[in-house]
């Protein structure tokens, strides 16, 4: 697995992370997660994983105190460290706030379970029961900063891309059973630092399932969006999840 996740730079780009992306004069939506645009819903189960009140990562909430994420979010925190925001369209404010009860890290891939110290009103989203062929449809959704380059500005708002699972060819070092290779669109957009962990999902609006979590690039650049990206396969683990969230 390589190490370079979208998780990596977040603390260099601290400051942008908790600033709230000037409004645009413009009625088109603006240009974020590199290339996306300002959230066209509100995604009840998305999860802003924040550290000392900041966001550092995204999660899904898929039971009322259970929520999945990339395992790098995670990586040396122990619960009392980290907090969610759940169901919100700001990650510094709105939706539902809870603690972190306990992690669960998986064995192999870059995914966790996180349980809640209380239970949110929130609706989950449900795992796909496989996340889809080559040409599936997908969106990814996220808090990631909005330009290419490592330290850039992240929005306020979430941010969402429409993308789509591409051959597992097109992305360097991806392991195919676990993980999804998923498109840039245009060439240069996707997810970026700070959209770790956050949802890959398919469907249609009000009928959203779960398929993966952000992971990592699928190519050597440090900037984001040029090429694809790389999502742990939710689907193809959620036999591992329930295990680990049956309690």
């Amino acid at each position: 697995m390589r190490t370079r996740s979208l998780l990596t730079g977040v603390l260099a780009a601290g400051a942008a992370l908790a600033m709230a992306m000037p409004a645009s004069a413009a009625e088109e939506p603006t240009p974020m997660v590199v290339g996306g645009h300002d959230a066209t819903e509100t995604y009840s189960f998305m999860v802003s994983l924040q550290s000392g009140g900041g966001h550092i990562c995204g999660a899904s909430l898929i039971k009322a105190d259970w929520a999945v994420t990339a395992a790098h979010c995670v990586e040396g925190s122990e619960p009392a460290d980290l907090s969610v925001r759940v169901g919100s369209l700001e990650h510094a404010s709105g939706g539902e706030e809870a603690g972190i009860a306990d992690i669960a890290t998986h064995p192999s891939a870059d995914l966790a379970v996180i349980k809640l110290d209380k239970a949110v009103e929130a609706a989950p989203i449900s795992i796909a029961p496989e996340s889809g062929a080559t040409g599936t449809e997908t969106r990814i959704i996220g808090w990631g900063q909005t330009v290419p380059a490592p330290g850039g500005e992240a929005p306020a708002t979430l941010q969402e891309l429409d993308t789509a699972v591409v051959d597992d060819a097109d992305c360097s070092g991806i392991t195919g059973e676990s993980e999804i290779c998923t498109s840039n669109p245009g060439g240069d957009s996707g997810a970026c630092y700070g959209d770790s962990g956050g949802p890959q999902i398919k469907g249609t609006e009000g009928s959203w399932e779960l398929i993966g979590a952000t992971s990592r690039s699928g190519n050597s650049d440090s900037n984001c969006a040029t090429g694809p990206s790389i999502y742990t396969d939710v689907s193809a683990l959620s036999d591992w999840v329930e295990e680990n969230t049956a309690a």
